[in-house]
């Protein structure tokens, strides 16, 4: 399909919101990214997964505690992705580019690669939210349908029942599968990536090679295969869950869109900020727990609508994205409790799964 456009407005919604949003950083005198409370989460989830890693590895703890621990590294892994990662990625994480830089670089330690996450996240979902045959974070078929426009199979009526085993394989899936498949054919879904430089292919191979040698090889060498091989397997899958039922909270339950450009002009009825509020919801946002572990993606309205701003700002400017929303006559989507996104999202599951 063609890639779509949005409707060009010339006072437009966003223009409001980005002026507003701009006037209370003036006012409050704060840098738009990250601060000290942010660089020490990020600090005590990065010694704690290095800590655990090593006890997992060089010290072989008793089978139960050694389950424990994996599910633990899982976790870790997710608030890294969550917390550091993603920030890092959108350029908020810091004021200095080249600590964006690493903080982004995480993810490559961590099995996946931040070149072919930046172009899947930040260029084609971040512009083109929930548009069927854009948007590859609605595409896991044929495991799952997840908009009308999708096809459906027999085996989706029962969705709602297994999404949770397909969740599991994301981490897994992403690190061994869905990355050299987008560095080979070269495209996301319809979406060329763009060329890959001397740089941008060294590092894709080599910490590629270094994520084999330190969660495959080195584990295999230090206690044994069979025991590797189950707790890799419980890190991964638990990692990969904790990974797609955060991200799915945000888009794909009972009250977002999934709306397509019209066939004749390609065009979208909205604009663009239009957009994402139509497709996005928030989660447990006076969740103070759940917001330091998702690093403020329950606030994920926030994030795409300003996803050049470090989550830290989020608790404070969703009042104002609020207060404009009910000025303009536009709904927010927002669940109050994680139980209710929760409920929102296997309903949603069980409708798409209905022929």
């Amino acid at each position: 399909m063609a890639i779509p456009k949005f409707s060009s407005v010339p006072q437009s919604f966003h223009s409001e919101l980005k002026r507003r949003i701009s006037e209370y950083f003036k006012e409050v005198g704060k840098s738009q990214t990250g601060n000290y409370s942010l660089f020490i989460k990020a600090i005590i989830l990065v010694v704690s997964f290095l800590a655990i890693y090593t006890h997992l590895v060089f010290f072989t703890p008793p089978p139960v505690w050694a389950i424990l621990e994996c599910l633990l590294l899982g976790f870790l892994t997710a608030a890294i992705g969550f917390n550091v990662m993603h920030d890092g990625a959108h350029g908020s994480f810091s004021r200095h580019g080249w600590v964006n830089d690493l903080a982004a670089l995480s993810v490559n330690f961590l099995g996946a690669n931040n070149f072919m996450w930046k172009t899947k996240h930040n260029v084609i979902h971040h512009a083109y939210t929930n548009i069927d045959g854009v948007d590859d974070d609605i595409d896991a078929r044929p495991f799952l349908r997840l908009c009308e426009t999708q096809k459906h199979y027999k085996v989706h009526r029962y969705q709602h029942l297994y999404f949770w085993a397909a969740y599991s394989l994301l981490y897994l899936w992403w690190v061994f599968v869905t990355d050299y498949k987008k560095y080979f054919l070269k495209r996301i879904g319809p979406m060329p990536i763009k060329k890959m430089s001397a740089t941008d292919h060294l590092s894709f191979w080599t910490f590629k090679v270094l994520h084999l040698c330190l969660f495959v090889a080195l584990p295999i060498y230090t206690v044994g295969f069979t025991p590797w091989l189950i707790g890799f397997l419980i890190y991964g899958l638990f990692a990969g869950f904790v990974l797609s039922i955060v991200f799915q909270l945000a888009h794909t339950v009972e009250h977002t869109h999934f709306p397509q450009p019209d066939v004749n002009t390609g065009r979208m009825e909205d604009e663009w900020a239009i957009h994402q509020l139509k497709t996005t919801a928030n989660f447990a946002t006076r969740n103070k727990v759940v917001s330091w572990f998702v690093g403020g993606l329950n606030f994920q309205v926030e994030h795409h609508l300003f996803p050049k701003i470090s989550h830290i700002h989020y608790p404070a400017i969703s009042k104002i994205i609020k207060r404009a929303c009910e000025e303009y006559g536009i709904t927010y989507i927002e669940y109050p409790k994680v139980r209710m996104a929760v409920a929102s999202h296997v309903s949603f599951l069980r409708q798409m799964g209905r022929k």
